[in-house]
């Protein structure tokens, strides 16, 4: 399994594609360790049909922790979301859960377009420029997140 410590916001993408493979092909549950273990899993939480594993919350949630300090505390990162704020609202605004953070925005995102590069669908320039930002973001929270983790080896 891709690690939390090493990349966080990896991490959670690849849980959500785990989620969404299972529920579309739950037969391959039986043919891997790491498949059964999610399979099991998101039984126990009741989430075959929607939503994601609490390994998943709880990690999205570290981040978001993380990125409240950090908007709190250095300047250039607040810039940062400040910039990517209103491109955020517009994409929350077209989900079905417009009070979503902003992290989970941009990891929305993220996937989103994954998604839509898996079905060779176009991406417009404007949702690239706003890609490259979230990007920008997470890379920055996840880098944050290794070195406190180091930190406290």
């Amino acid at each position: 399994m891709k690690s939390k410590r090493e990349n966080i916001a990896e991490y959670i993408l690849y849980l959500w594609q785990l989620e969404d493979y299972l529920r579309a092909f739950p037969q391959q549950a039986t043919t891997n360790t790491e498949l059964m273990e999610i399979s099991d899993m998101m039984h126990a939480e009741g989430i075959m049909e929607g939503g994601h594993l609490q390994l998943a919350q709880n990690a999205l949630e570290e981040m978001e922790s993380l990125h409240q300090e950090l908007v709190d505390t250095e300047a250039p990162y607040r810039a940062v979301i400040m910039h990517l704020e209103p491109s955020l609202n517009i994409l929350k605004s077209k989900t079905d859960r417009p009070t979503m953070s902003d992290v989970e925005a941009c990891l929305t995102l993220l996937y989103q377009v994954m998604l839509l590069r898996l079905k060779q669908q176009p991406i417009s320039q404007e949702t690239e420029v706003v890609i490259q930002d979230a990007t920008q973001l997470l890379r920055f929270l996840s880098k944050t997140y290794y070195d406190d983790c180091q930190a406290t080896i």
